[in-house]
């Protein structure tokens, strides 16, 4: 059954106002009290009414973006990959359109803006890559809606006054330790930097909690636990890295599959066993970690999900910018594969 066309006779019902006193506000012909125009339009946005003043429409329209503020746009071993089309997807059906902006190294540690972004005509902001506490509040001075995705270390322990939107880690990390030291490793590593953002910060929980559980003590010289950077993605120095240590451990649980791939390749250059002497696992469940051989074990994001959570949460937002500000963690599947089977 065809819907029925709202009518200014509609919205004038609904004010209890005459059909002139709508018109006049609609073809801008007489003087109408503010209160009551703006009564008329919210009254008209309601029942679904189109046809606004050419003023309203033009304001309506500059305020239909959304920026998304990065301080690098995720890459093929990025759940992000699959996040950022989601979430733009979701926002297009209600009528937002998607800008991005990839910070400049300077921006992002200066707590700048990007140069060619105009407030004005941003609806709601979207945090992804964005692992600064500063920058965050700064954002959030704005007074405009946002939500981030993930965040800095620790940021779970912070009283938050914005939207977050996170990957659970702690329990798949565990589940993910726990496939390891079931198959017989209890000489264990961790790889990554602990304190690069708040996902990697709860993975190191999680390794430690299986740790604990198991009866067994944490060797950080078996660690590699550098700050985060390019070094993470040369199999030459995690080669170098790894012989440097006092013994070869059983098992590595790597902070996510990016450095997880890295590490198998050096391992490999040193003619080291996976899984027979070493077992690798990673996090993300991304294409890449199927088909590495072995494949490695992991634990899956779902990103898609989390991008059409996130646009929903935030629209929410810029509906009902009042509402308690939320902290929501999104279900991973831990992956167990070759990588960890003896």
């Amino acid at each position: 059954m065809a819907l029925q066309r709202v009518t200014m006779q509609d919205i004038a019902d609904s004010c209890g106002l005459s059909r002139n006193t709508v018109s006049k506000i609609f073809n801008g012909r007489g003087a109408v009290p503010e209160a009551t125009r703006r009564m008329v339009l919210e009254k008209a946005r309601e029942l679904g009414y189109r046809q606004l003043p050419e003023e309203e429409a033009k304001e309506e329209a500059r305020n239909q973006n959304v920026a998304l503020f990065t301080s690098h746009m995720p890459s093929d071993y990025h759940f992000g990959t699959f996040f950022v089309p989601a979430f733009a997807a979701q926002l297009s059906r209600a009528g937002y359109t998607l800008t991005m902006y990839e910070l400049t190294t300077e921006e992002f540690a200066q707590n700048r803006l990007p140069a060619n972004i105009s407030l004005e005509q941003t609806a709601g902001i979207l945090g992804i890559e964005l692992f600064s506490k500063s920058y965050l509040e700064m954002i959030c001075g704005l007074r405009l809606p946002a939500i981030f995705v993930d965040a800095y270390a620790g940021a779970n322990t912070s009283i938050l006054h914005y939207d977050l939107i996170s990957m659970e880690n702690v329990a798949s990390t565990m589940a993910l330790t726990n496939a390891v030291i079931d198959s017989g490793g209890w000489r264990l590593g961790f790889v990554g930097d602990s304190n690069h953002c708040n996902s990697f910060h709860e993975r190191w929980i999680g390794f430690n909690l299986a740790l604990e559980k198991a009866g067994l003590t944490l060797d950080r010289d078996l660690c590699i636990l550098e700050k985060d950077g390019p070094r993470y993605s040369d199999p030459a120095w995690l080669a170098e890295t790894l012989t440097k240590m006092p013994v070869l451990p059983d098992g590595l649980v790597c902070a996510n599959d990016y450095i997880a791939l890295h590490v198998m390749t050096a391992l490999k250059q040193m003619n080291v066993a996976i899984p027979g002497r070493v077992m690798v696992t990673g996090f993300d469940g991304t294409p890449q970690s199927a088909v590495v051989e072995p494949a490695l074990t992991t634990a899956h994001i779902p990103g898609a999900d989390i991008g059409k959570l996130a646009a929903e949460i935030l629209l929410d937002r810029i509906e009902n910018p009042d509402r308690p500000y939320r902290t929501i963690y999104v279900n991973t599947n831990p992956l167990l594969r070759a990588s960890t089977t003896r």
